[in-house]
Protein backbone atom coordinates (compact mmCIF):
# COMPACT_ATOMS: atom_id res chain seq x y z
CA UNK A 1 0.00 0.00 0.00
CA UNK A 2 1.38 3.61 -0.88
CA UNK A 3 1.94 6.02 1.98
CA UNK A 4 0.08 9.31 0.45
CA UNK A 5 1.98 11.01 3.67
CA UNK A 6 5.15 10.60 5.27
CA UNK A 7 6.76 13.28 7.59
CA UNK A 8 9.83 12.64 9.53
CA UNK A 9 11.62 14.51 12.44
CA UNK A 10 9.01 17.52 11.88
CA UNK A 11 10.09 20.42 13.92
CA UNK A 12 8.91 24.18 14.15
CA UNK A 13 9.80 26.80 16.13
CA UNK A 14 8.26 30.40 17.41
CA UNK A 15 11.07 32.58 18.77
CA UNK A 16 11.61 30.59 21.85
CA UNK A 17 8.27 28.40 21.81
CA UNK A 18 8.81 25.15 20.15
CA UNK A 19 5.13 24.00 17.89
CA UNK A 20 6.53 20.90 16.53
CA UNK A 21 9.54 18.74 18.17
CA UNK A 22 10.45 16.14 15.86
CA UNK A 23 6.97 14.54 14.72
CA UNK A 24 7.04 11.67 12.60
CA UNK A 25 3.48 10.53 11.18
CA UNK A 26 2.63 8.31 8.11
CA UNK A 27 -0.89 7.90 6.57
CA UNK A 28 -1.41 4.87 3.82
CA UNK A 29 -3.50 5.11 0.95
CA UNK A 30 -7.61 5.41 1.53
CA UNK A 31 -7.24 5.65 5.02
CA UNK A 32 -7.46 8.06 7.74
CA UNK A 33 -5.09 9.24 10.14
CA UNK A 34 -6.36 10.94 13.06
CA UNK A 35 -4.23 13.70 15.11
CA UNK A 36 -5.60 14.12 18.34
CA UNK A 37 -4.68 16.86 21.10
CA UNK A 38 -5.63 19.86 23.13
CA UNK A 39 -5.47 23.55 21.86
CA UNK A 40 -1.77 24.70 21.30
CA UNK A 41 -0.35 20.91 20.90
CA UNK A 42 0.96 21.55 17.28
CA UNK A 43 -2.05 19.73 15.18
CA UNK A 44 -2.30 23.38 13.14
CA UNK A 45 1.46 23.94 12.35
CA UNK A 46 1.82 20.25 11.27
CA UNK A 47 -0.95 20.42 9.06
CA UNK A 48 -0.15 23.86 7.84
CA UNK A 49 3.31 22.48 7.00
CA UNK A 50 2.03 19.23 5.30
CA UNK A 51 -0.01 21.56 2.99
CA UNK A 52 2.87 23.97 1.89
CA UNK A 53 1.40 26.64 4.21
CA UNK A 54 4.76 26.86 6.43
CA UNK A 55 8.20 26.06 6.10
CA UNK A 56 9.53 23.27 8.14
CA UNK A 57 12.40 24.04 10.83
CA UNK A 58 13.80 20.73 10.46
CA UNK A 59 12.49 17.33 9.17
CA UNK A 60 11.70 15.93 5.63
CA UNK A 61 7.35 15.32 4.62
CA UNK A 62 6.23 14.00 1.34
CA UNK A 63 2.57 14.20 0.15
CA UNK A 64 1.42 12.03 -2.58
CA UNK A 65 4.98 11.36 -3.24
CA UNK A 66 5.93 15.19 -3.77
CA UNK A 67 8.62 16.77 -0.94
CA UNK A 68 6.35 19.68 0.31
CA UNK A 69 9.42 21.64 0.87
CA UNK A 70 11.40 21.61 -2.93
CA UNK A 71 7.87 20.37 -4.55
CA UNK A 72 5.21 22.88 -3.10
CA UNK A 73 3.11 23.12 -6.66
CA UNK A 74 2.88 19.49 -7.19
CA UNK A 75 1.71 19.22 -3.74
CA UNK A 76 -0.98 21.86 -4.51
CA UNK A 77 -2.48 19.46 -7.23
CA UNK A 78 -2.87 16.36 -5.21
CA UNK A 79 -4.65 18.24 -2.13
CA UNK A 80 -7.84 19.63 -0.69
CA UNK A 81 -7.59 21.64 2.29
CA UNK A 82 -10.37 22.30 4.46
CA UNK A 83 -9.67 24.07 7.51
CA UNK A 84 -10.96 25.37 11.02
CA UNK A 85 -12.92 28.04 9.77
CA UNK A 86 -15.22 28.19 6.63
CA UNK A 87 -13.22 29.85 3.61
CA UNK A 88 -16.29 30.71 1.87
CA UNK A 89 -17.05 34.30 0.87
CA UNK A 90 -20.81 35.11 2.65
CA UNK A 91 -21.25 37.34 -0.59
CA UNK A 92 -21.70 34.89 -2.89
CA UNK A 93 -24.24 31.82 -3.24
CA UNK A 94 -23.17 28.41 -3.08
CA UNK A 95 -23.17 28.14 -6.02
CA UNK A 96 -21.04 31.14 -6.98
CA UNK A 97 -18.58 30.20 -4.55
CA UNK A 98 -17.86 26.62 -5.84
CA UNK A 99 -17.96 27.82 -9.58
CA UNK A 100 -14.93 30.15 -8.38
CA UNK A 101 -13.22 27.79 -6.67
CA UNK A 102 -13.59 25.81 -9.86
CA UNK A 103 -12.67 28.38 -12.31
CA UNK A 104 -9.47 28.69 -9.84
CA UNK A 105 -8.25 25.59 -10.79
CA UNK A 106 -8.67 26.23 -14.40
CA UNK A 107 -11.96 24.96 -15.44
CA UNK A 108 -14.35 26.92 -18.15
CA UNK A 109 -17.49 28.23 -17.14
CA UNK A 110 -19.38 25.53 -18.14
CA UNK A 111 -17.10 22.99 -16.30
CA UNK A 112 -17.12 24.64 -13.32
CA UNK A 113 -20.84 25.48 -13.12
CA UNK A 114 -21.36 21.51 -13.72
CA UNK A 115 -18.79 20.44 -10.90
CA UNK A 116 -20.60 23.19 -8.49
CA UNK A 117 -23.86 21.83 -8.91
CA UNK A 118 -22.53 18.51 -8.66
CA UNK A 119 -21.08 19.19 -5.09
CA UNK A 120 -24.11 20.91 -4.34
CA UNK A 121 -25.99 17.90 -4.65
CA UNK A 122 -23.81 15.47 -3.06
CA UNK A 123 -23.30 17.58 0.04
CA UNK A 124 -26.98 18.27 0.23
CA UNK A 125 -27.07 21.78 -0.64
CA UNK A 126 -28.83 22.07 -3.64
CA UNK A 127 -31.63 23.65 -1.90
CA UNK A 128 -29.51 26.46 -0.81
CA UNK A 129 -27.28 27.01 -3.91
CA UNK A 130 -28.56 30.29 -5.12
CA UNK A 131 -29.17 31.61 -1.59
CA UNK A 132 -26.12 33.92 -0.28
CA UNK A 133 -23.72 31.91 1.86
CA UNK A 134 -24.27 34.49 5.11
CA UNK A 135 -27.58 33.16 5.11
CA UNK A 136 -26.34 29.40 5.75
CA UNK A 137 -26.24 27.29 9.27
CA UNK A 138 -22.60 26.37 10.54
CA UNK A 139 -22.79 23.01 9.44
CA UNK A 140 -23.80 24.46 6.27
CA UNK A 141 -20.96 26.94 5.88
CA UNK A 142 -18.90 23.52 6.63
CA UNK A 143 -20.34 21.47 4.08
CA UNK A 144 -19.47 24.18 1.74
CA UNK A 145 -16.08 24.67 2.53
CA UNK A 146 -15.65 20.99 2.59
CA UNK A 147 -17.80 21.08 -1.39
CA UNK A 148 -14.83 23.65 -2.54
CA UNK A 149 -11.55 21.60 -1.03
CA UNK A 150 -12.80 18.57 -3.55
CA UNK A 151 -13.93 20.34 -6.40
CA UNK A 152 -10.33 19.45 -8.47
CA UNK A 153 -11.09 15.47 -7.02
CA UNK A 154 -7.72 15.69 -4.99
CA UNK A 155 -6.15 12.14 -3.49
CA UNK A 156 -5.57 13.70 -0.40
CA UNK A 157 -7.93 15.50 1.89
CA UNK A 158 -6.70 17.35 4.96
CA UNK A 159 -9.05 18.35 7.14
CA UNK A 160 -8.05 20.60 10.64
CA UNK A 161 -10.75 20.30 13.15
CA UNK A 162 -13.55 20.25 10.58
CA UNK A 163 -16.48 19.68 13.46
CA UNK A 164 -15.50 22.58 15.72
CA UNK A 165 -17.94 24.30 17.24
CA UNK A 166 -20.91 22.31 15.62
CA UNK A 167 -24.19 20.87 16.90
CA UNK A 168 -24.35 17.60 17.34
CA UNK A 169 -26.65 17.10 13.95
CA UNK A 170 -24.14 19.13 11.65
CA UNK A 171 -21.34 17.32 13.24
CA UNK A 172 -22.73 13.88 12.43
CA UNK A 173 -23.53 14.92 8.78
CA UNK A 174 -19.63 16.52 8.14
CA UNK A 175 -18.62 12.47 9.92
CA UNK A 176 -20.93 11.02 7.34
CA UNK A 177 -19.44 12.98 4.40
CA UNK A 178 -16.16 12.41 5.37
CA UNK A 179 -16.61 8.30 5.51
CA UNK A 180 -18.01 8.34 1.95
CA UNK A 181 -14.98 9.92 0.64
CA UNK A 182 -12.71 7.94 2.29
CA UNK A 183 -15.06 4.82 1.14
CA UNK A 184 -14.32 6.45 -2.54
CA UNK A 185 -10.49 5.75 -2.09
CA UNK A 186 -9.23 9.42 -0.72
CA UNK A 187 -6.69 9.83 2.11
CA UNK A 188 -7.46 12.05 4.93
CA UNK A 189 -5.45 13.32 7.71
CA UNK A 190 -7.93 14.82 10.28
CA UNK A 191 -6.96 16.71 13.41
CA UNK A 192 -9.06 16.76 15.90
CA UNK A 193 -10.09 17.77 19.75
CA UNK A 194 -12.98 15.00 20.18
CA UNK A 195 -12.12 11.44 20.92
CA UNK A 196 -15.55 10.01 19.55
CA UNK A 197 -14.30 11.69 16.47
CA UNK A 198 -11.08 10.51 16.22
CA UNK A 199 -12.72 6.97 17.32
CA UNK A 200 -15.23 6.77 14.54
CA UNK A 201 -13.59 7.88 11.87
CA UNK A 202 -9.32 7.22 11.85
CA UNK A 203 -7.70 3.45 11.27
CA UNK A 204 -4.69 4.48 13.22
CA UNK A 205 -4.58 7.75 16.18
CA UNK A 206 -1.55 9.85 16.97
CA UNK A 207 -1.55 11.40 20.37
CA UNK A 208 0.50 15.09 20.16
CA UNK A 209 1.39 17.32 22.85
CA UNK A 210 3.64 20.05 23.19
CA UNK A 211 4.67 18.73 19.43
CA UNK A 212 5.53 15.77 19.92
CA UNK A 213 3.66 12.29 19.70
CA UNK A 214 3.18 10.65 23.34
CA UNK A 215 0.72 8.16 21.68
CA UNK A 216 0.21 5.84 18.50
CA UNK A 217 -2.18 3.23 17.43
CA UNK A 218 -5.59 2.34 16.67
CA UNK A 219 -8.68 3.03 18.47
CA UNK A 220 -8.53 0.25 20.50
CA UNK A 221 -4.79 0.27 21.33
CA UNK A 222 -4.72 3.30 22.51
CA UNK A 223 -8.03 2.24 25.00
CA UNK A 224 -6.22 -1.03 26.15
CA UNK A 225 -3.10 1.05 26.75
CA UNK A 226 -5.09 3.18 29.19
CA UNK A 227 -7.78 1.23 30.08
CA UNK A 228 -10.76 3.26 28.65
CA UNK A 229 -13.81 2.70 26.76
Amino acid sequence: MTDMIQATGLVKMYKEVTALNGLDLVVPQGSVLGLLGPNGAGKTTAVRILTTLLKADGGQATVAGFDVAKQPEQVRKNIGLSGQFAAVDEYLTGFENLRMVARLYGMNVREASVRARELLERFGLSDAADRPSKTYSGGMRRRLDLAGALVANPPVLVLDEPTTGLDPGSRQQMWDVIEGLVANGTTVLLTTQYLEEADLLADNIIVINHGQAIAKGTADQLKAQTGGQ
